[in-house]
């Protein structure tokens, strides 16, 4: 069996502020094509850094990020166009992901403009509403005519646009009522299965990431502390810190 060059990975990841306490430590993950990783721990574990370090918004202190294979190197345009065509990030709050001024259809085609990606982007952009379960004269509204759970649809059609291969989700249905977060994860689940799109999910939420992902990583105080097969992690937890978090999910009672 030969091996497969991860989509996204991160090797030996640190990242700190001078001599204060390093935010994260010896960091190691990687995301293959179509494989989906959730990455959890309480606020303040680094998750939220590790993501901005995999997107290339911050530069690692330590160690290194790779696509496909290659070191990330922010400073090469267009290493980094092929990188944003290939990942794309989803994030926490709706509602201020999107531009008020700009209607729906602009926002959704604002990677492909700024990507330079050629062909028809309203035909994109309709395919892109379909795809997200939004009605076609959607493209011509502004988005404060929209619920949250619609905006959180938008923002992933938007993420789609110049066809990713890989989506890097920040508390993706977090800023959510919790009677349509079950839609959007819903949704999350067939575009994965559907256009075989792999997900990088950062979320404090277990069953979130039980419902969305293969693999996920447990991330303490900055430091992986264990890594494996959600449902083995989930059931048969190694590591003190994975049992205190598996121990504070609410449960119903019993009847």
């Amino acid at each position: 069996m030969t091996d497969i060059t991860p989509l996204l990975a991160a090797e030996g990841v640190g990242f700190g502020y001078g001599r204060s306490r390093p935010v994260l430590a010896d960091v190691s993950l990687a995301v293959g094509p179509g494989a989906s990783l959730g990455l959890v721990g309480e606020s303040g574990a680094g998750k939220t850094t590790l993501l901005r370090l995999l997107l290339g918004l911050s530069l690692p202190t330590a160690g290194e990020v790779r696509f496909d294979g290659d070191r990330l190197d922010v400073r090469d345009r267009r290493s980094m166009r092929r990188f944003r065509r290939a990942v794309q990030p989803v994030y926490q709050d709706p509602f201020s992901s999107l531009d008020p001024r700009m209607t729906v259809g602009r926002s959704i085609a604002e990677p492909l403009r700024s990507l330079q990606i050629e062909g028809d982007h309203r035909a994109r952009v309709a395919e892109l509403l379909a795809a997200v379960g939004l009605a076609p004269d959607a493209a011509d509204r502004y988005p404060d005519a929209f619920s949250g759970g619609q905006r959180q649809r938008i923002a992933i059609a938007r993420a789609l646009a110049p066809r990713p291969r890989l989506l890097l989700a920040d508390e993706p249905v977090s800023a959510l009522d919790t009677s349509v977060r079950m839609t959007v994860i819903e949704l999350l689940q067939r575009l994965a299965r559907e256009q075989g799109i792999g997900f990088l999910l950062v979320s404090h939420d277990l069953t979130i990431v039980s419902a969305l992902c293969e693999r996920m990583a447990v991330l303490e105080a900055g430091r992986i502390v264990e890594e494996g097969a959600t449902r083995s992690v989930l059931t048969a937890p190694a590591h003190p810190y994975t049992r205190r978090l598996l121990a504070s999910v609410p449960r119903l009672p019993a009847v």
